[in-house]
């Protein structure tokens, strides 16, 4: 048994050795491979490259191994395999090792997103991310020897879980990056909000009416509010309405109606009278919203230092993500999250492009207590709805962090 000092030298030197070596050798951990699932179009940018920046990108990577927990119908591992040299193995620590008795490579894509998987009574998918994380954890410990880790989407369906996760890599010291593609793709227009901004309130709107669509929604506000004045500190309270209470508390001022607007305003993907006859119309003004969102949600979140956002999920209304804030003076600000059309999904691609500068420089390029934070918002919001919608105070939210100073959306 190493002990911390031996365990941490051990890691210093292996880390300082791969700064020096050629391809970052990578394992690829999926809940499933096939067409469309996360871990083929992420999976894939390592394999054969992928678009960003106005150029043709090939990382400085290798896959060479690969665990797949299901194979439904219409599985890829198999050939991806056999066309890029790789290995499929057993269990997550045969794929860390490569077959062999110590770690084997020198980064973790982690995507279990996809595949049958059961739900709880909030509705959460139970995706195994937690226990293939905890299983890279003990091969690390057992070889005296750590890699940054890449996780896809939430941490887990459990704040808890989530937490145990990123307090792993902060005692055994390796890069963790983690959560969704909405925060690095490209914004319409290319905005931010400015470093050190004192914001009055901030909406953000979409669709998706799950816990996984919902999920985006809240990273891409967290990305925008996290920028504040004073860094994050965490959030104090939550709620999640549903139905016509939404409009209610519209008409009743507990969000802006003129945030809401401006929101909308950013949105390509309008529907009702636009996708019919042609033509554009304000959605909030008209009321045609009410009749086009027939099953509203709003999440309500209260953060510790007293910013009030609001997330409201307007499946019917509009297929994008929209987000508006309003600075101190009076400034409002909006913007839209692009998603690129299936079947390249090229947001994906500005998702692993950060993961790579992960795998080849050693640093996680953003926090990862953004994603922590956002896992725990969205479970306790969830708890909110099947407790009668009832708020919730969330001590166990203080969730602390400073925003880097760039901010690494997409902008060519």
């Amino acid at each position: 048994m190493l002990t911390r000092r031996s365990f941490l030298q051990t890691t210093a030197a292996a880390a300082a050795a791969q700064a020096q070596s050629g391809p970052r050798r990578v394992a690829i951990l999926a809940t499933i491979y096939r067409l469309q699932s996360h871990a083929q179009h992420m999976g894939d940018r390592f394999l054969v490259g992928y678009p960003y920046g106005g150029v043709w990108r090939k990382p400085n990577v290798k896959v060479v191994s690969l665990y797949v927990d299901q194979k439904p119908e219409g599985d890829l591992s198999a050939a991806r395999a056999s066309e890029f040299g790789l290995q499929v193995y057993p269990t997550v620590a045969d794929a860390l090792r490569c077959g062999g008795q110590k770690l084997a490579v020198d980064a973790v894509l982690l995507i279990a997103e996809h595949g049958n998987y059961p739900r709880n009574d909030k509705g959460q998918i139970l995706y195994p991310r937690y226990e293939f994380f905890e299983q890279c954890v003990k091969v690390f410990e057992a070889d005296g020897r750590v890699v940054p880790v890449y996780n896809d989407k939430h941490l887990s369906y459990s704040f808890e879980k989530a937490k145990a996760m990123v307090d792993a890599s902060r005692r055994l010291h390796f890069p963790m990056l983690a959560g969704s593609s909405i925060p690095v793709t490209w914004r319409l227009p290319a905005i931010d909000v400015p470093l050190g901004s004192e914001i009055e309130e901030a909406v953000m709107v979409g669709e998706g009416g799950s816990d996984a669509m919902d999920f985006h929604g809240l990273e891409g506000l967290q990305c925008m509010v996290e920028r504040r004045k004073g860094g994050e500190s965490g959030v104090k309270a939550v709620q999640l309405i549903q139905g016509e209470g939404v409009w209610k508390a519209l008409s009743e001022g507990r969000f802006s109606k003129q945030l809401l607007g401006a929101a909308l305003s950013r949105s390509d993907t309008p529907l009702g009278l636009t996708v019919t006859d042609g033509r554009t119309q304000d959605l909030v003004a008209s009321g045609a919203l009410q009749e086009l969102a027939k099953t509203p949600a709003a999440y309500f979140i209260e953060y510790r230092d007293g910013l009030k956002a609001t997330m409201l999920m307007l499946d019917g209304a509009i297929k994008d993500y929209n987000f508006s804030a309003r600075l101190k003076g009076g400034q409002v600000l909006s913007t839209q999250f692009l998603l690129t059309p299936d079947l390249n999904v090229t947001y994906s691609a500005c998702l692993m492009h950060q993961a790579e500068r992960m795998f080849e420089t050693g640093v996680a390029p953003y926090p990862v207590e953004r994603t922590l934070l956002t896992s725990g918002i969205l479970e306790s919001c969830l708890t909110s709805k099947i407790q009668n919608q009832a708020r919730l105070e969330t001590p166990h939210l203080q969730v602390a962090y400073r925003a880097t100073r760039e901010s690494l959306f997409a902008r060519t």
